[in-house]
């Protein structure tokens, strides 16, 4: 390739944009742009062996339709090949005819590729530019874009479909990291998924890699030349799914100029149109290799019933047994979806890594859902490491991101055993911003000046050490002054460190009793109460005569509290048994029973809260729990309930008790928190002078305005 970077290439190609503006808003101006470039790629992979194409056609094309394919086929050296006398270039020497003998031109190639355009709907986007008099000018400039393979090679010219799309995105708004990743993160994720692998040396191994949300097909495309470069016999297999249009239409353009199997890639929702559910014998896909970055933060409110009713019905059998995380997150679903294609530890495994925010971590309560997914990872031993990656790395977000390496086949050290990473001070500055990004992981062979980070990072993965150390250079939060820190980068835990117990405390209700005309009026605000005087009815005299036998009823239960006031002479009652009793006389005296539904309204009217009241209890003698004093206790999973118990809320509260029946099992993954690094707040001394250094600038800015 030319001294031009990919990205220069990109803002080249959406400079014509300038001449859609008007016809076309800026986020349209992609409908244009995208599928130009994936024809004009094909129009110049196709240009020198075009008179070959067209003369061995002639010479078969009396031939069934499948021979006619294979045999045009070898003669390209591509999947593809186009039957029109035309190219880009000649189209422009008859102006008058360019829209009509441009979709001639398409309709000539392969159907592989017109599928990819029809997915495109550039028919549309041809007619719309020849009705407003800029189809000529458009297709005159890509028409003098070179963009042969000798020029731009494979690699760069994934780069240059991510930048367009990349700079789409941004015109239009979309959501963060919803379309590719980083190649340097994706060199990362292959590097920490190949880290243990024996056998990737093995002549003419065979590898399946498989993405769920392949976007532009990039995790695939480092992947296969990953193994490829380590292994040139190698056979890396790629399958892929995505459900943006043209996303799948440029990963669909990719394979076929690669030679790959462009049917791998798979048009629709991963959750609700499964691409790979059964392969053709039946049998359920897995794959060895795994490898996603799914959207941040998307809902799955569209896909809530299909894949609720998987969950519901096929439990563990399908894909989403261990639940169903909230639904505006649908992260998780896709780190399930993927653990279902694990390949069985006796036909070797699987191994995964994805890309995560920060909530799958931590979100989620004991027995929620994302709870519920941890513990199911977790205590099947699938969870191998966590790397907490950079801030700024990825082209539509700034937020902290997380790679989650799983496998079903750990080896011996690693059972029963998770480690975390701490990756955040592996970068160095972009020399240009690309949208939100602003950094980039160190890698000598992107950048020849970069530190090995990626190199440095998969040591520290595959030594496995506790308390693995690196010194970075950071900012003195006092002086400002670069400075060098040792910081700890990994942490191993055992599995169970994960877990805790929820329990729930629950602490006596106490309350005092007083039938004063204060509490009375309470009353009116108990919805038992309330509802004496309310009807269903719908016929309206019905309706009336059952409102005013309930505010009778009422009356007479305001009367009976009225007198028992007067009779106890509003005595504070502070056992509830006593109280009741006293009211249980007084209405069977005036045979006036209380329901039970009344009885409840009246003791929660006058009912107060009082520490030094004694315990209300059951039928059975049993303390009745004080809803407002319940509370709840977070308890390690590796120590005793009742040990943590005794020693930590007992000597604060000594009559409460544990219920039970509440008690759930949770997860989480409090990253950050276990490389917190406490820093020391400054000496005051340094504080005050500090200060004083500011006020006696001050009075000398204020001198010289007064001077």
């Amino acid at each position: 390739m030319s001294s031009e970077t990919h990205s220069q290439i990109a803002s080249f190609i959406w400079s014509i944009c300038n001449l859609l503006r008007g016809p076309y808003k800026r986020n349209e101006y992609r409908k244009v742009i995208l599928p130009l470039t994936v024809l004009r790629r094909f129009d110049c992979i196709l240009a020198p062996t075009k008179a070959a194409v067209l003369k061995e056609h002639a010479a078969i094309k009396s031939k069934p339709e499948n021979i006619i394919r294979h045999k045009l086929c070898l003669v390209t050296g591509h999947a593809f090949y186009n039957l029109s006398k035309r190219d880009l270039p000649r189209l422009l020497d008859d102006p008058n005819q360019l829209a009509p003998n441009l979709n001639s031109y398409i309709n000539g190639f392969s159907a592989n590729v017109r599928a990819i355009m029809e997915r495109f709907e550039f028919g549309t986007q041809i007619a719309k530019m020849a009705d407003k008099n800029l189809l000529y000018l458009v297709i005159k400039k890509f028409a003098a874009i070179d963009l042969s393979p000798g020029r731009v090679d494979n690699m760069q010219m994934g780069y240059v479909f991510e930048e367009l799309i990349r700079i789409g995105a941004e015109q239009s708004n979309e959501e963060a990291g919803h379309h590719f990743t980083p190649r340097e993160v994706i060199r990362l994720m292959v590097n920490l998924l190949r880290s243990p692998e024996k056998d990737l040396a093995r002549s003419h191994v065979v590898k399946t890699i498989y993405d769920p949300a392949c976007g532009t097909g990039g995790m695939l495309s480092v992947s296969e030349k990953y193994i490829r470069d380590l292994n040139r016999d190698a056979q890396p297999k790629l399958f892929g799914q995505d459900s943006n249009d043209d996303a799948w239409a440029v990963c669909q353009s990719d394979m076929l100029i690669k030679g790959e199997d462009a049917d791998a890639i798979i048009l629709g929702d991963s959750f609700t149109k499964d691409g790979f559910d059964r392969a053709a014998d039946g049998k359920k896909w897995t794959f060895d290799y795994m490898l996603a970055n799914p959207p941040f933060g998307v809902e799955w409110k569209q896909q809530q019933r299909h894949i609720e009713q998987e969950r519901d019905t096929l439990g563990f059998g399908g894909r989403f047994g261990a639940g169903t995380p909230r639904v505006n997150d649908g992260a998780l679903l896709f780190l399930q979806h993927m653990l279902a294609k694990m390949r069985a530890p006796q036909d070797g495994g699987s191994r995964l890594a994805i890309i995560f925010n920060g909530s799958p971590l931590f979100t989620g309560d004991a027995g929620g859902g994302e709870s519920n997914i941890r513990q199911w990872i977790i205590e099947n031993d699938w969870l191998e490491a966590i790397v907490a990656l950079p801030e700024q790395l990825f082209y539509n977000t700034g937020i902290s991101t997380y790679l989650w390496v799983l496998t079903n086949r750990k080896e011996k050290p690693r059972k029963a055993k998770v480690q975390l990473i701490d990756a955040r001070q592996f970068w160095v500055q972009m020399e240009k911003s690309l949208g939100n990004k602003r950094r980039r992981i160190g890698d000598p062979s992107d950048k020849q000046k970069d530190p090995d980070h990626i190199g440095e990072l998969t040591k520290i993965f595959g030594n496995f050490h506790d308390g693995q150390t690196r010194t970075f250079t950071e900012e003195d939060p006092v002086t400002h002054q670069p400075v060098q820190r040792q910081r700890v980068v990994s942490k191993i835990f055992d599995n169970d460190d994960f877990g805790y117990h929820k329990i729930t405390v629950d602490r006596p209700l106490r309350l005092n009793f007083q039938a004063s005309a204060e509490r009375i009026t309470r009353l009116d605000d108990e919805s038992g109460f309330k509802n004496l005087a309310t009807s269903a009815k719908k016929d309206p005299a019905v309706r009336e005569k059952e409102i005013e036998a309930g505010q009778q009823r009422q009356e007479e239960i305001r009367e009976l509290l009225r007198a028992l006031g007067k009779a106890t002479k509003q005595k504070l009652f502070k056992d509830r048994r006593t109280f009741l009793a006293e009211l249980r006389k007084l209405h069977g005296e005036r045979e006036a029973r209380l329901s039970a539904a009344e009885v409840n309204a009246v003791l929660a009217a006058i009912g107060e809260r009082d520490e030094t009241a004694e315990i209300c209890r059951d039928r059975d003698g049993r303390p009745e729990p004080d809803a407002d004093l319940r509370d709840t206790e977070t308890v390690p999973l590796k120590e005793s309930i009742e040990r943590y118990f005794k020693r930590e809320v007992l000597p604060h509260v000594p009559d409460a008790w544990i219920d039970h029946t509440k008690t759930k099992v949770g997860y989480e993954i409090p990253l950050n928190r276990h490389f917190y690094r406490y820093e020391p707040p400054r000496p005051l001394e340094v504080i005050e002078t500090d200060i004083k250094k500011l006020e006696d600038d001050i009075m000398k800015m204020l001198g010289e305005v007064t001077a």
